[in-house]
């Protein structure tokens, strides 16, 4: 490793973000830990974002500002921060979040001190538009157990996320395939990870999500918050948009037939059979996957019969009204 190489590696995907963009890079410039290099990439925005992170580069030379010609989706634009990182650690960080000034300091220290943790995140409160404080953020789990079965049972539970925005060591994220272009992607992740190694929750109130109404969960997932706040049985039948989502990881699925509760199951077994566990464990997997995903099954015919509609609706002749706007 080369003496300037930093310690750490952000990676900050962005579109259009001009509205948060300068108080989250200022929360990171504000980090009492130092040794980073900030990747800001930005998938064509069409607002001032290009010109506020150009401002930022020539003022820091830890920030490195790359713009993609085109809009290339949410998960290649974040599988792409990774890419170009050089770091022994990763974060991600998102343009409308805000971190306290020790957040990476003390998740670096619980890296640096215990190899078998290889992801450090905190407790985590919601914000406003404003930066005031709405709520905590009350989804609890044990992902760090030590058994990898037991941490994959725990992260099947519904939950936001937020561990993404932790700090991860690069080498196991190198281990598992980036990030998908399907709804839960996110989620998929972190349960790779979490087969891999342990995660680690500071028991302080770090890290400050942003909750407004031009974020994807706002879109696709408007109850969120209430979610966040319970985290109870009754609620989990309250599920995002997975078909919009599916669109937003990647914008070229538009239009397209998808099954993206069908994508996600996939997704799951396919986690487990990628990992590197004995016989015993990834039984003990698929029996999670049994009892966390039961009472579910209706969202895979749900699927079907949406696909069927849009295969039915393609298969009709196009209306005179239709055929004129087609010419």
């Amino acid at each position: 490793m080369s003496s300037n190489q930093p310690r750490l590696s952000i990676g900050l995907p962005v579109y259009n973000g001009e509205k948060f963009i300068k108080a989250a890079i200022d929360s990171l410039l504000d980090q009492t830990f130092e040794d980073f290099e900030l990747i800001i990439s930005d998938n064509a925005s069409t607002d001032k974002t290009e010109e506020i992170c150009r401002a930022y580069a020539e003022q820091d030379k830890r920030i490195c500002y790359y713009r993609n010609d085109k809009n290339i989706g949410c998960a290649r634009n974040f599988n792409r921060v990774f890419q170009l990182s050089s770091g022994e650690y990763f974060k991600w960080a998102a343009y409308d979040d805000l971190h306290s000034p020790d957040f990476i300091k003390k998740c670096v220290e619980v890296l640096d001190q215990d190899p078998s943790i290889i992801l450090c995140h905190s407790q985590a409160y919601f914000i406003d538009e404003q930066g005031n404080y709405l709520q905590n953020y009350n989804i609890k789990l044990k992902a760090d157990a030590l058994k990898p079965h037991e941490r994959f049972h725990e992260l099947l539970i519904k939950h936001l996320c937020y561990q993404c925005y932790g700090v991860i060591r690069a080498s196991a994220l190198r281990m598992i395939p980036p990030m998908g272009g399907y709804g839960n992607a996110d989620g998929i992740l972190l349960l790779r990870l979490g087969l891999l190694g342990r995660f680690y929750e500071i028991p302080e109130y770090l890290f400050f999500p942003r909750s407004h109404p031009q974020q994807s969960m706002s879109m696709f997932f408007p109850n969120y918050l209430l979610f966040a706040d319970k985290n109870d049985k009754s609620l989990l039948s309250t599920m995002p948009d997975y078909y919009a989502y599916s669109v937003w990881f990647d914008s070229a699925k538009k239009g397209q037939i998808l099954l993206p509760h069908w994508r996600i199951i996939w997704e799951y077994i396919l986690s487990i059979w990628l990992s590197p566990l004995s016989l015993d464990e990834r039984l003990c997997c698929h029996r999670s996957l049994h009892q966390q995903l039961k009472g579910t099954e209706y969202l895979l015919l749900k699927d079907l019969l949406i696909a069927l509609q849009r295969l039915w609706k393609g298969s009709q002749p196009l209306s005179m009204q239709e055929q004129q706007v087609t010419l």
